[in-house]
């Protein structure tokens, strides 16, 4: 059996893009089920899969994240992997989708816990929103012009949240449509790469897995923009999913999504923790992202694979998704003579 990926409720779940794909697991939080219940349900997922690998961002109630740790801790597991990748809810649904299709390929569960820290980088989450006094969770100005015409009627801010913060006003009925930024072609990819310029994106060369990604960059350095004031787009084949709250408005469908050149468009319901990391229900979130496999496994495949000089797992990157140590040994502290194992005189 794959391993298990599971969310902490029912609207983080995207629907499969194939019949390959397998669900979520959801794990109920405290209000939901009670400790014996949790224990029960976790234990038989990791009887039927073996490792489970659950997205735990930050803005999960306290309560939730408690009961999660709680449970591993009772069952005495190193099965199981808390990711407390920060995306918005929308984002954090589209990667849990991102994981279940990757666990079905020949990915060891070390290297699918840590492979979400890497395929996190190329997700463009946002939300275009009618008032910005509450933006508190994107690290974007919010200047008081911002705040006074988050009064206005009909005001509406393009916000991307991720992978690089982004504040644009946009007019009353969510104009500022943009220009088609030149990026190539738009041919599909494939297990061999882009057959139109636009195939697996660039992790930055590193072999690694530690390089930064050039977000939203083209191969001569330039960035892809889709208007002057609006966010700029990936540089690789994605599709966007879009969840609609209390705004209407169709903005991310009609101008953003072929402004952005993305292949193809859904839309889902909105996440109930949606408004709240939004500071406001009236909103349109969305999020862009890989959706071939191909393309998913070929990005995670190219990166050097280590193993857990802690739990002995596979891994990518510079952390196990499992027990969170670090690949490499932090250095000695300074003042701690090599040898003595305490502090000189």
């Amino acid at each position: 059996m794959p391993t298990a990926i599971a969310v902490t409720s029912a609207d983080l779940v995207l629907p499969a893009p194939d019949r390959h794909t397998p669900g979520a697991a959801l794990l109920h939080p405290p209000e939901q089920h009670d400790l014996e219940a949790a224990l029960a349900g976790t234990g038989a997922l990791l009887e039927r899969h073996g490792h489970l690998v659950a997205l735990v961002p930050p803005w999960l109630p306290r309560p939730t994240v408690q009961r999660l740790h709680t449970v591993r801790a009772i069952l005495e597991t190193d099965r199981i992997a808390l990711l407390d990748i920060d995306l918005p809810p929308l984002g954090t649904a589209l990667l849990a989708r991102q994981l279940r299709q990757l666990s079905v390929c020949d990915f060891s569960p070390g290297i699918i816990a840590s492979a979400a820290r890497l395929l996190s980088h190329y997700i463009y989450a946002g939300a275009l929103l009618g008032s910005v006094a509450r933006l508190d969770r994107v690290r974007v100005p919010v200047g008081l012009g911002a705040h006074a015409r988050s009064w206005s009627p009909g005001a509406q801010f393009a916000v991307l949240a991720h992978p690089t913060p982004h504040l644009a006003k946009l007019g009353a009925s969510g104009g500022g449509r943009g220009g088609r930024g030149a990026r190539g072609g738009r041919g599909a990819p494939s297990h061999g790469g882009a057959r139109g310029g636009r195939g697996a994106p660039s992790h930055g060369g590193a072999r690694d897995g530690r390089g930064a990604p050039s977000h939203g960059g083209t191969r001569d350095g330039s960035r892809t923009a889709v208007a002057p004031d609006l966010p700029a787009g990936p540089d690789f084949a994605t599709h966007l999913t879009f969840a609609r709250g209390q705004l209407a408005s169709d903005w991310v469908a009609a101008e953003l999504a072929p402004a952005w050149q993305v292949q193809g468009v859904m839309e889902n319901p909105l996440p109930a923790a949606s408004p709240a990391w939004w500071g406001t229900p009236k909103l349109v979130e969305f999020a862009a992202g890989i959706p071939d496999l191909s393309v998913l496994y070929q990005l995670v495949a190219s990166v050097r694979c280590e193993q857990c000089r802690w739990c002995g797992l596979e891994l990518i990157g510079d952390r196990c998704g499992f027990c969170a140590a670090p690949l490499t040994a932090p250095p000695p502290s300074a003042a701690t003579p090599a040898g003595t194992g305490r502090s000189g005189p």
